[in-house]
């Protein structure tokens, strides 16, 4: 086989003459590009290395957050009242969901029927296919989490996080509050001790892929740390039962709210702490103002008679009167500046006792129109009346009293029987520690203390048992109260009926009716604090509506509390009971 020879030079573009800069221009600019590469290389390698480490990290590198579990909250007996449990949050990427694919549509059926959504409102979440992260929806239960997980749908996740149970429900969801969904504490204790409860995340550095998956773990992990149990002073059998009567004398009643405090009388702790209308801090669907007010701290009003034996008591401190001093309130109406206050019957002679057991009027302005303006209204601030109560409580108002230097008489006279000024029924029940302590006003507290209060005095101890024995009167025959007598137990209490303000008149029709009192009286254990707003059931005034309230609510508690009776006999109702002045 013979090779053919090729004659290079016969082709006339090989054997043309190249210029030998040209090769040279051509070798310059490879080797240039090599050394742009070299010192690109370079630079992100070593100069820049840290810049595109960062922007790495930004793209995949992600902080996971470890979820504390949150603190729970207790009753003074350690029963839960609020706890949290595991929860499955579920987001997706809408462009990876394949909603157009057949065998995908029954799963979304199901995903939505798990959900408890309808399957329109799903697709319109999984519409916009620019998004890379929407959540469909937060804290479902554990086990429906799980379901969801078994469906297998691609683009669809699901996050660990906590949800809150409240298991007394509406019974103390005044007192318990709530979380939103990100577990930050909205009302109440939940609120109060927002920090303590909630703990602190941890973290943890991961590698993320771009379907949102852990590809590695990096860095060291914080774990986190759990929140802090809170135990509270509130007994959920006695605040279970309050709720329970308060609703049904609402409800008999046709009234519009009611509220219930119980405090113990040697520590100050507020044992319940009870309002309705309520409603169900684990399903907030359909919540209104009106459910979540907690009138019993956040709402003030007049009054009325409950502020007598507080005025009776300043006189005999000051030994202005005695127990047995004679008031002449005849004829049941007294005019001071233009202004008539009167009796809904005429009394005639009363002693200082017949006052406070009559509920006059007329006879409790003579005894508080003999005291200088001043000393009535550093006694009123003494019991905690215009002061924010200093309980650890959301919303806790100061109620209102004007400066003794702006009183007129007649402002003067209205006072001494509760118009004219305003407080919550909080306020009320904690003024009323004063009888209970031997004239000295104890702080409360919404958390267990097993410690006596330091209390500030106010009154002598002999005027304390004055004015208990008082209360004592005005509860039973003869008395306003009658109906707030309980088997086994002496009580002492006073009730009031006041006229509802609306704007700057009081409004026709529209009444409160309270009754705040102690027991058993000699030594008292328990003060107990009822309002009932706009009864409108043909019955009115305190010692009516809301003094059959405090009977049994008193009753059973003092039971769970294991307080010996220290009546041998059943209490003797008047039917024909007398009504306090309005």
């Amino acid at each position: 086989m013979s090779r053919r020879s090729v004659n290079y030079t016969s082709s006339p573009l090989l054997a043309s003459k190249t210029p030998l800069w040209r090769s040279q221009f051509i070798v310059a600019l490879v080797a240039l590009g090599f050394l742009a590469l070299i010192g690109r290389a370079a630079y992100v390698q070593v100069f820049g290395n840290a810049f595109f480490q960062r922007q790495g990290e930004v793209r995949f590198a992600r902080t996971l957050e470890l979820p504390a579990n949150r603190g729970r909250i207790l009753d003074r007996n350690g029963l839960i009242l609020a706890s949290s449990v595991p929860a499955a949050s579920i987001w997706a990427i809408p462009e990876d969901v394949e909603t157009d694919n057949p065998e995908v549509k029954p799963k979304l059926k199901q995903l939505a029927r798990l959900m408890g959504m309808p399957l329109p409102a799903l697709m319109a979440k999984l519409a916009d296919e620019d998004k890379t992260f929407v959540w469909i929806k937060r804290q479902l239960d554990w086990d429906v989490g799980q379901q969801i997980q078994a469906l297998g749908i691609k683009g669809i996740y699901q996050r660990k996080e906590y949800k809150r149970q409240y298991p007394e429900g509406e019974a103390a969801a005044h007192v318990v509050g709530f979380t939103n969904v990100e577990d930050h504490g909205q009302e109440g204790m939940e609120l109060a001790f927002d920090k303590e409860l909630a703990g602190k995340p941890g973290s943890r550095r991961v590698i993320k892929d771009r379907l949102g998956r852990v590809v590695e773990g990096v860095g060291a992990e914080v774990p986190p740390v759990d929140g802090r149990d809170m135990q509270l002073s509130i007994d959920s059998k006695v605040q279970f039962f309050a709720y329970q009567k308060l609703r049904d004398t609402v409800a008999e009643h046709k009234a519009k709210a009611g509220s219930v405090v119980v405090l113990d009388a040697h520590t100050g702790e507020v044992l319940a702490l009870a309002n309705y209308p309520s409603y169900d801090p684990g399903s907030r669907g359909r919540l209104t103002g009106e459910q979540l007010r907690n009138r019993a701290i956040t709402d003030t009003f007049e009054p009325g008679s409950t502020m007598k034996p507080i005025t009776i008591g300043l006189a005999l401190n000051s030994g202005r009167v005695r127990p047995e001093t004679v008031i002449d309130t005849s004829p049941g109406r007294l005019t001071i500046t233009g202004s008539t206050i009167s009796d809904t019957h005429s009394y005639g002679a009363l002693t200082v006792e017949g006052v406070v057991q009559k509920s006059s009027n007329v006879g409790t302005t003579k005894i508080a129109m003999q005291m200088p303006a001043r000393e009535m209204w550093e006694t009123f601030s003494a019991v905690g009346f215009g002061q924010k109560p200093q309980i650890a409580f959301p919303g806790a108002v100061s109620g209102r009293l004007r400066p003794y230097k702006s009183w007129r008489p007649i402002e003067q006279a209205t006072m001494s029987y509760g118009y004219g000024l305003s407080a919550s029924l909080f306020q009320m029940a904690r003024s009323y520690t004063v009888f209970a302590n031997g004239g000295k006003v104890i702080p409360a507290t919404m958390l267990k203390t097993d410690e006596p209060a330091v209390g500030v005095p106010v009154f002598s101890e002999r005027t304390a048992n004055q004015v208990r024995k008082m209360l004592q009167m005005a509860a039973g025959p003869g008395g306003t109260g009658q109906k707030a007598q309980t088997v086994g137990y002496s009580v002492g209490g006073k009730s009031g009926t006041a006229r509802k303000q609306v704007g700057k008149s009081y409004a026709t029709g529209k009444y409160r009716a309270w009754f705040t009192g102690l027991a058993p009286v000699d030594k008292p254990r328990i003060i107990v604090a009822v309002m009932i707003d706009e009864p409108s059931n043909g019955v009115i005034y305190g010692g009516a509506v809301a003094a059959p309230v405090f009977s049994e609510v008193v009753q059973q508690t003092l039971r769970m509390m294991s307080v010996a009776p220290d009546m041998a006999v059943q209490p003797l109702i008047v039917t024909n009971a007398v009504e306090e002045s309005l």
